[in-house]
């Protein structure tokens, strides 16, 4: 299909050398490509680069004129950036010939099917194929959504049908799915799996079903994206924000399904949903909504944003953009002192935070030393900004000065903006609010860091609620930007503007939302790395290969089962229980895997044992 289900990295033309030209043992020397938008386009070039014939089969003219120039400018970049020379630039340009009728692919090894994602059609070219191609040709489909069975078992030769799915944009991408049906020869995988590692890509062997490894994964976040932005939980500049700032995502949610295409979105959200029944994958109606009036994301130049033109990544400001003086003109709390309770990393994370930005900050823990110790750790922590050039020693020396370490939350008496970074336990939590209201003074804000418990629960415990608010940092406090402001039903305007100001003064981006179980980013989040528990727990495709499908086709920083080991099973089950009793949803239901996991011990990284086992230190 023409657009996958990626984020847009780097340029499609970055990649640092082309593969090796085909080696003599290779079977796959010649390959038509069907369809030339810009997947088929994409794979007609690392073909061509990689030393293959290709045929480049479009029914538009148009469009395989397109795809030559296409080709042609590529090509001419990788000159300039001198990754080939003008010789092999020739030779990459005379191996890439178009054509707009299918007898074309009659001698080709291999032919790669990237029409619109339509079974009709798909199952309309494969049948003309059937009567065109050599009896030992490869007839591989580019679908996403469809049944590679169903177009397998419709053929003259199921057995040299299988799935073969790029990402885009294909030059860039190294993640290739290979796809079989319980009906494709092993051969037939073998030969395209070896053509995908000559093509210097990483091929991961799949089986059969919507979405396979990293859509199958991808399309269920994007779809519970979708609906939260319809709810108006949060508005889609701050879900995007959010999972950027606190996932490390190379592009939001709401962008990708419009780089995606709204309406290729739902129809592989539809295929999902028709196998699995899980509500998560049932497409949230403004998917259809948008689709039904046009609004197709970047192509048609609208879609949750909208753009410059179509096909254009500007982005242009609309009805829906918020105004810069979103907050309305509310009236901020002066805020100079502020209070961090609690004395483990998180605390010390935002103490750290809120010292290097001037602030006078007290910090409180159970005892004098253990206040002392958390002193020390933010010590060596700014030493190594120090160290690594981004604070001065002078700089250091000031934000030590003004950390004062104390025993007893009694010294958050003066201070303006009280947070708590205690243990994640509502009765703990509770209990600490309570204080803080009898010491602290009328006016001072108070905030939760709380990344699960309901924020309502903790401004009950005084008698102030108008002045209690979310904060939820992320870890490493001093290193990541963002920052959930989580608003209650009685959050006074003032305070939610004060904590906004303030979050601008240490250099963090706040994003709005409300109060509900996850906020944007966990509720977003775990439901994802719960699905990819379930794809192991199915045996439908390793650890390795799971993580590995996330990190080259998705972009993703970590795979699901390196940052489940990172946070703890035992946090993660803990945030999963929690959606799961919130929303009532069956899907959100932990997998019975994880529970097991947490159950014997196997926590992640701490204890050595996760997903994965870790040498212990």
């Amino acid at each position: 299909m023409d657009r996958t289900s990626t984020p847009e990295p780097t340029p499609a033309h970055s990649s640092p050398a082309s593969p090796a030209a085909p080696s003599a043992a290779s079977s796959i020397r010649t390959v038509a490509v069907v369809g030339l938008g810009t997947m088929g386009t994409g794979i007609a070039e690392v073909l061509a680069r990689a030393g293959r014939q290709v045929i480049g089969i479009d029914v538009s003219e148009a469009a395989a004129a397109h795809a030559v120039r296409a080709l042609e400018a590529a090509t001419a970049r990788a000159v300039r950036r001198m990754r080939i020379d003008e010789e092999e630039r020739r030779a990459v340009l005379a191996r890439f010939r178009t054509a707009c009728e299918l007898s074309a692919a009659a001698d080709a090894d291999l032919v790669v099917e990237v029409v619109p994602e339509d079974y009709a059609l798909k199952h309309e070219v494969f049948t003309a194929l059937d009567a065109l191609v050599r009896p030992d040709a490869i007839l591989a489909t580019g679908t996403n959504a469809l049944s590679v069975t169903r177009l397998a078992a419709d053929s003259a030769r199921p057995e040299r049908v299988l799935g073969l799915h790029f990402f885009n944009p294909a030059p860039a991408m190294k993640l290739v799915e290979v796809v079989s049906s319980v009906l494709t020869a092993p051969t037939a995988v073998a030969a395209v799996t070896e053509l995908a590692r000559e093509l210097g890509k990483e091929p991961v062997a799949v089986g059969d079903r919507p979405g396979f490894v990293a859509d199958g994964l991808l399309f269920g976040y994007l779809n519970q994206a979708a609906a939260m932005y319809e709810s108006r939980y949060a508005t889609r500049e701050d879900i995007d924000a959010a999972m950027r700032l606190g996932c490390g995502l190379p592009m939001g949610p709401l962008a990708l399904l419009d780089l995606i295409g709204v309406d290729t979105a739902r129809t592989v959200l539809e295929a999902m949903y028709a196998a699995s029944h899980d509500r998560l994958h049932a497409p949230a109606p403004i998917l259809g909504q948008l689709a039904a009036a046009g609004l197709t994301g970047r192509k048609a130049g609208r879609g949750f944003y909208t753009y410059e033109s179509q096909d254009s990544p500007a982005v242009v400001p609309d009805e829906r953009t918020p105004a810069a003086d979103a907050e309305g003109g509310a009236a901020v709390r002066e805020v100079r002192a502020v209070g961090v309770a609690g004395s483990g990393t998180m605390a010390s994370g935002i103490a750290e935070v809120f010292a290097k930005a001037g602030y006078a900050v007290v910090l409180a823990a159970r005892t004098p030393e253990k206040a002392l110790a958390a002193k020390e750790r933010i010590a060596k922590s700014l030493a190594r900004s120090v160290d690594k050039g981004r604070l001065t020693p002078a700089e250091r020396e000031a934000a030590l000065a003004a950390i004062t370490p104390a025993g007893s939350l009694d010294a958050f008496a003066e201070v303006d903006l009280a947070v708590e970074a205690v243990a994640e336990d509502l009765t703990v939590k509770q209990q600490l609010f309570a204080t803080l209201d009898k010491v602290c003074k009328p006016g001072a804000v108070l905030a939760t860091t709380t990344s699960s418990l309901p924020v309502i629960a903790c401004a009950r415990a005084t008698t102030r609620p108008q002045d209690v608010v979310g904060m939820h940092f992320f870890n490493p406090a001093p290193a990541m930007k963002l920052v959930e402001v989580v608003r209650t039903v009685l959050t006074a305007d003032d305070v939610h503007a004060t904590v906004r100001a303030v979050c601008a003064r240490v250099r963090k981006h706040p994003v709005d939302c409300g109060d509900r179980a996850g906020f944007i980013v966990n509720a977003l989040l775990f439901p994802y790395l719960n699905n990819a528990v379930k794809m192991v727990q199915e045996h439908y495709a390793s650890l390795d290969d799971i993580d590995a499908a996330m990190k080259l086709g998705g972009g993703y920083p970590m795979g699901p089962f390196e940052l489940l080991d990172v946070v703890g099973l035992d946090v993660s089950l803990a945030i999963e229980r929690v959606l799961h009793r919130e929303f009532r949803d069956p899907g959100l239901a932990p997998a019975p895997l994880l529970e097991h996991l947490v159950a014997a011990g196997c926590l992640g990284r701490k204890t050595g044992r996760g997903f994965r086992e870790y040498a212990r230190r």
